[in-house]
C-alpha cells in the first residue's frame, strides 16, 4: 500500500507540474499570436514578437509550437482573435494592482477578474483608478553570476541607462521606455547576458502591508497568475522582512 501511495503522490505531482507547464505554454502562445497580429510574423522587424519568442524559448516551448502561434497570429492558420485588456484594482491593504490579460472573450474574463479580486479581499476598479501610481520603464535583467556590479555600472553610464539595482540573483537596469531596443542591443554588444528586456509599469510609491493582508494578497497574486488569460501582474506592495519571514515559517 505504501508503494501505491508513493506512486500516486508522484503521479499527482507530475500532473500538477504538467498542468502548470500547459498553462504557461498557453500564455506564451497568446503573447506570440497577439504580437504577430499587430506587427507581423517576422521577428527581425517586430521587436515585440522577438521578445515573446525569446520568453517562449526560455520556457522550453518547441519551435513547432512557436511557429504555429505565429501563423495563427498572422492569419495563416485559424486561431482565436485576442484582445489586450488591462484591469486595475486594489488588493488587501490598499495595494494597487495592474493586471494585463489577453482574452478572446472580455465578457467572460471581466467577471472572472472581478470575482478573483473580491474573493481575496480586493476590489476591481475603473480604468485609470490606479494606473497613475505607476510609470512605465525599460527594464533589462542581467544575471549577477555573469558579471560584476562595477562592470555593469560602467556600461549603464556609457549607454545612457538611468539606474542599476539588485533583484534577487540578477541586476535590473532601468531606462527610458523609448530606449528599450537600444539598451538591449548595447548591453548585448558589450558582452552582457540580457535575460529579459521589457517595458514594465513600476510603482511610484509603495503600500506597506501587515501579515494578514500580506497573506491574502499573496493568495490573490497566485490566483491571478494561474488564470489562463493573465499575462502579467504588477503591484506596489511592500512586505516588511519580519512579515515575510513569518509567512515563510508558517508555510514550512
Amino acid at each position: 500500500m505504501a508503494g501505491h501511495s508513493h506512486a500516486s503522490n508522484i503521479k499527482h505531482r507530475k500532473a500538477a507540474v504538467d498542468a502548470k507547464k500547459g498553462a504557461a505554454f498557453s500564455k506564451h502562445s497568446k503573447l506570440i499570436m497577439s504580437a504577430a497580429r499587430i506587427g507581423g510574423g517576422d521577428p527581425r522587424f517586430n521587436a515585440r514578437l522577438a521578445l515573446a519568442i525569446e520568453k517562449a524559448r526560455a520556457a522550453n516551448m518547441t519551435r513547432d509550437t512557436i511557429e504555429r502561434a505565429i501563423k495563427k497570429g498572422t492569419g495563416e492558420l485559424e486561431g482565436m482573435r485576442l484582445e489586450e485588456i488591462r484591469y486595475e484594482g486594489y488588493g488587501p491593504g490598499g495595494v494597487a494592482l495592474l493586471v494585463d490579460v489577453l482574452t478572446d472573450n472580455r465578457n467572460r474574463t471581466g467577471p472572472e477578474m472581478r470575482t478573483l479580486f473580491e474573493t481575496h479581499g480586493g476590489n476591481l476598479g475603473e480604468a485609470n483608478s490606479v494606473a497613475w501610481m505607476f510609470e512605465t520603464r525599460a527594464v533589462l535583467t542581467i544575471p549577477q553570476a555573469s558579471t560584476t556590479e562595477d562592470a555593469l555600472t560602467e556600461a549603464v553610464i556609457d549607454l545612457g541607462a538611468d539606474d542599476l539595482r539588485p533583484a534577487g540573483d540578477a541586476f535590473e537596469v532601468l531606462g527610458e521606455p523609448a530606449k528599450l531596443a537600444l539598451l538591449r542591443q548595447g548591453f548585448g554588444d558589450k558582452g552582457f547576458k540580457v535575460e529579459k528586456a521589457e517595458l514594465v509599469p513600476m510603482p511610484k510609491t509603495s503600500a506597506v502591508v501587515g501579515r494578514e493582508d500580506a497573506v491574502l494578497l499573496l493568495q490573490l497574486l497566485d490566483a491571478l497568475d494561474e488564470h489562463d488569460d493573465v499575462q502579467s501582474t504588477v503591484s506596489n506592495v511592500e512586505i516588511p522582512d519580519d512579515v515575510a519571514k513569518a509567512i515563510e515559517a508558517d508555510a514550512e
